[in-house]
């Protein structure tokens, strides 16, 4: 559909039918060759934005899928690198595309570490979160990371209502909506339930410090202010 190397609609049409976990099994082979991994210029502009807040030891990236995120984490980490995911699938590519990273299979809403990276990344993976899980992500980052560690990820600038954009990802929002009303497992992934706001409320809630930092390199909206910002939540260095 999106390239000869790419799923067809039938394969789309069958993982939207799964759940998040099966759905993405079944998309790992081709995942690549679509639009949902994320692009070279959003981690190109992470990496870049990262570098002078580091060097890092041992970086992880939470739902890392095909590794994507190790193109920031390899240049910036001196030490380990992991990825974790819950898709058996995502994770076999992965460790076939990056054979030196460590790989790890869980529920990143209950991560299995404590206190032993500097630096955890994620890219495109809070719509598939409800409001309600995002408090579990977050409170597990938070422990996953040393004191003084620092979590980052890229979010978009929400698109005007006058846009195109705008209302195609209200359409398809509200499409997920109506078919996890009516066909189970539901596939949870939704383009406007994570405002910066929102975002920032709960990463506060689980006990980070939050900045932001532009993302220049990826262009302005017509107010002058960045499509993409860079989330800065960093785990205080001492307990209070």
């Amino acid at each position: 559909m999106f390239s000869p190397q790419g799923p067809s609609l039938r394969e789309l049409a069958i993982q939207a039918l799964s759940s998040v976990e099966d759905g993405y099994d079944l998309l790992a082979p081709k995942f690549d060759h679509t639009p949902f991994r994320t692009p070279e210029g959003i981690l190109d502009a992470t990496a870049k934005a990262l570098r002078p807040l580091g060097p890092f030891d041992h970086g992880l990236d939470v739902c890392c899928g095909t590794g994507a995120g190790m193109q920031v984490l390899t240049p910036l980490c001196r030490e380990q690198i992991t990825g974790v995911d819950f898709s058996a699938g995502m994770l076999a590519q992965a460790r076939t595309a990056h054979p030196d990273a460590e790989w790890v299979r869980a529920d990143v809403r209950a991560l299995p570490f404590s206190s032993g990276f500097d630096l955890a990344v994620s890219f495109g993976a809070l719509g598939h979160f409800l409001p309600a899980e995002r408090p579990a992500l977050f409170t597990g980052v938070h422990r996953a990371l040393r004191p003084g560690g620092l979590f980052a990820f890229p979010i978009g600038a929400p698109p005007s209502i006058t846009s195109g954009l705008y209302w195609a990802l209200l359409g398809f929002d509200l499409a997920m909506r109506a078919r996890n009303a009516v066909w189970r497992p539901p596939f949870v992934m939704y383009y406007r339930t994570c405002p910066l706001s929102t975002v920032r409320d709960d990463l506060t809630a689980a006990g980070f410090t939050v900045t932001t930092a532009p993302l220049p390199s990826l262009g302005h909206r017509k107010d002058g202010t960045p499509h993409y910002r860079l989330v800065l939540a960093r785990k205080p260095s001492t307990v209070s």
